[in-house]
């Protein structure tokens, strides 16, 4: 080989090898970015799972709190309940009670007034007393006030006859508009789309053609949860 062509492949030995040199960086380099953004991708994936287990136990704390309200109401009704139950010691009073948890609601309202309007003013006041104690409330006003116009004119006119069926109106959401499309859901036994459909048009009738007594039940549970109810 002449001597001139040995120099000269003596000289690209070392730029081949830089090259490559280079190439193997650069690669390197491409995996080092390609690792990075798998990494971002895992963080961001692992950041919407934990917003969504917070969310998720917003939820189950909100609802923890309505159901321990409502728990604590009935406890109060029931010991409400069972201290009148353990005042009556007259057989008398037994015997009328039994009486009364027979009636109907209505005929327990016309018996409640007739008995009001059969009691003294002394009688009377001492009977409101007694409930402002027992209870916790002032129904003197309302007591006496009802007493004084049995007493000085004619009785008042019966209530407005009660209506045969319903509408449960939901007028506004409110904040927990999941938990209202899960009540929805449950009352109406629509799907998903349905209730969640439903609750965005609010106001909206939620169930219609219902019984007094199933139209209040829907309305307490969707007030639980934040929504604004009427009954039409």
């Amino acid at each position: 080989m002449p001597k001139k062509e040995a120099i000269k492949t003596e000289e690209k030995a070392p730029v081949t090898e830089k090259k490559e040199e280079v190439g193997e960086e650069v690669k390197k380099e491409e995996k080092e970015v390609k690792d990075v953004k798998e990494d971002v991708k895992e963080e961001k994936k692992e950041e919407q799972k934990k917003e969504k287990k917070e969310e998720k136990a917003e939820e189950v704390k909100e609802a923890k709190k309505e159901v321990k309200k409502e728990v604590k109401k009935e406890e109060k009704k029931e010991a409400a309940e069972e201290a009148i139950e353990k005042k009556v010691v007259s057989p008398k009073v037994s015997e009328a009670l039994a009486m009364v948890k027979g009636m109907s609601a209505e005929d327990r309202s016309d018996f409640g007034v007739s008995m009001v309007k059969e009691l003294s003013v002394l009688e009377l006041s001492e009977w409101v007393k007694t409930l402002e104690k027992e209870f916790g409330v002032s129904a003197q006003a309302v007591v006496v006030g009802g007493a004084s116009a049995g007493a000085q004119g004619p009785a008042a006119p019966a209530e407005e006859e009660k209506k045969d069926s319903y509408t449960v109106m939901l007028t506004a959401v409110g904040d927990k508009k999941i938990q209202v499309i899960k009540e929805v859901r449950t009352v109406t036994s629509l799907g998903l789309r349905e209730a969640k459909a439903l609750v965005d048009e609010a106001p909206k009738p939620v169930k219609e053609d219902i019984s007094e007594q199933e139209a209040n039940e829907i309305k307490a549970k969707l007030e639980a949860v934040g929504a604004s109810v009427e009954l039409k």
